[in-house]
């Protein structure tokens, strides 16, 4: 079968497709024939050793994944073969088939296509997981998203949305702006042409944001942390603009706000069943319309290398997915 493979650190170029043999499954495991592939940020760094997992080399980019149950292995009673399915593993999805353990799958119900169900897990888990258990939102609360035209920004505003909150979206651009109304924000911000902290603070009446949702890290953080409202929440979910910043703390005493860090990965490896529910959530929200994941692309495995470095450059809105 048909594999992008990462043989060394590097960048997307460094990567390659070969055939590489197919899988088999184990005890408690499937075999996946992979529809579709969700490409995350993530990616980026993995593939330069620039992630908190180092997988030994060769391996497949490609964190989460939707497809076809191929073949089961034994003592696996939960799925049978033709189920459909998606899931996170991590990494190794870009490639034809992949084994994964059954119990880490969720079921895809057929309202839900597999290129969509194949960009749900990640951007979608995160930001379920973010909103909905750390911060507690709850509705009429305010919630700015940063980065908010991308993959998970995309999910934090229309979760938030469905959540009853009044959404800020805050990007660069007036494209992305746009994309981010069409997504259901109440009103946006261009923080590269605007004054992130005092647009919060005017939208918001003085008052400032109850919920800030932040996968971009950098200049931006502490600008949007000096808009939050008392008793506020800001959730650490990336850092895509490249820098970890650092906050001074005097600013959570201020206004006695909380930092909370958004882990995915462990979340889910800790709290599979927890994960399970929020998929059907999620799953059942796409079907219902009321969230409509948007796909800026869809590529093959020989295009993956010019795919990331597109979402390195934040030039995608929503989601960019393979189709092996």
């Amino acid at each position: 079968m048909r594999a992008v493979l990462s043989r060394e650190p590097g960048p997307p170029a460094s990567l390659v497709v070969a055939d590489v043999a197919g899988p088999v499954a184990g005890p408690g495991e499937v075999v996946v024939a992979v529809a579709a592939v969700g490409l995350n940020f993530l990616d980026t760094l993995i593939i330069r050793d620039r992630y908190q997992f180092k997988p030994e080399r060769p391996f497949s980019p490609g964190a989460e994944m939707a497809g076809t149950v191929a073949a089961v292995g034994e003592g696996v009673e939960t799925l049978a073969v033709g189920d459909r399915v998606s899931g996170h593993l991590g990494w190794g999805c870009c490639r034809e088939m992949v084994v994964a353990k059954a119990a880490s799958l969720a079921k895809v119900p057929d309202g839900v296509p597999l290129e969509v169900a194949a960009g749900l897990t990640i951007t979608y888990g995160t930001t379920i997981l973010a909103l909905d258990e750390r911060a507690n939102l709850r509705p009429c609360e305010t919630l700015a998203v940063l980065g908010a035209s991308g993959g998970v920004g995309q999910a934090a505003v229309e979760i938030g949305k469905v959540m009853g909150a009044t959404v800020i979206a805050c990007a660069a651009g007036a494209d992305k702006l746009a994309f981010a109304r069409d997504c259901g924000a109440d009103a946006v911000v261009d923080y590269e042409r605007e004054d992130l902290k005092a647009r919060l603070k005017d939208l918001t009446g003085g008052r400032g944001v109850d919920v800030i949702y932040d996968p971009v890290g950098g200049a931006y953080s502490e600008a949007a942390l000096r808009a939050i409202a008392w008793l506020g929440r800001h959730l650490v979910i990336g850092f895509a603009a490249g820098d970890i910043p650092k906050i001074p703390l005097n600013l959570l005493l201020l206004k006695n706000c909380d930092l909370r860090g958004v882990f995915f990965g462990e979340a889910v490896r800790r709290d599979p069943a927890g994960h399970a529910r929020s998929m059907e959530r999620i799953h059942a929200w796409v079907a219902e319309g009321k969230i409509k994941p948007h796909i800026d692309r869809v590529v093959g495995l020989d295009e993956v290398p010019a795919a990331l470095e597109a979402i390195a450059a934040r030039a995608v809105k929503g989601k960019v997915i393979v189709r092996p």
